[in-house]
């Protein structure tokens, strides 16, 4: 069974998408990506997943860390998988390069490298928003480069993720 449910949240309203009991899409209405066909889905707000990532999306734009993840279930290859593992990875209120994944791909893929280009590719395409938090990978000269939702909604949940401006995004 796949369910949509809306969450309001202060950078605009989100939808998320289950299959199964779990979270497979999170998006900011209108990002880059953005599948349109999800609202031919029912909306089922009761459903335990969404419960959870309301509960998360609250403490985060609270600027405080959740120490939980709803059940994620991202659609995508074997190697978006993986980069999308990584990003995980980056710890609350951090941030890493493109290149920086890039070489811990190459690592676990046994390679001497591996394209940045293509582990943004695999960033760009994550299919839930700020639960695989894809907004912390800056260009490698600490640029805000690239982010589905647009760069001005990845400054602002960088600055709420280090604390700061914390008052222009309370819920």
């Amino acid at each position: 069974m796949e369910a949509i449910c809306r969450f309001e949240t202060p950078l605009g309203p989100m939808v998320g998408k289950a299959q199964n009991g779990s979270l497979c899409g999170l998006w900011f209405v209108g990002q880059k990506y953005f599948p349109n066909d999800v609202f031919a889905l029912s909306e089922k707000k009761e459903l335990p997943v969404f419960h959870e990532t309301e509960r998360w999306l609250s403490l985060f734009f609270q600027g405080r860390e959740p120490h939980f993840l709803p059940q994620l279930s991202p659609h995508g290859t074997a190697f978006q998988q993986k980069v999308w593992q990584l990003l995980l990875r980056i710890p609350y209120g951090q941030t890493t390069t493109y290149g920086a994944l890039a070489k811990q791909m190459a690592a676990q893929c046994g390679l001497k490298s591996m394209s940045a280009q293509a582990v943004g590719g695999a960033v760009g395409h994550n299919p839930i928003s700020l639960l695989i938090p894809c907004h912390r990978v800056i260009g490698a000269n600490g640029s805000l480069t690239g982010y589905a939702g647009g760069i001005e909604c990845k400054k602002a949940l960088l600055l709420l993720e280090q604390g700061e401006n914390r008052k222009s995004i309370d819920l």
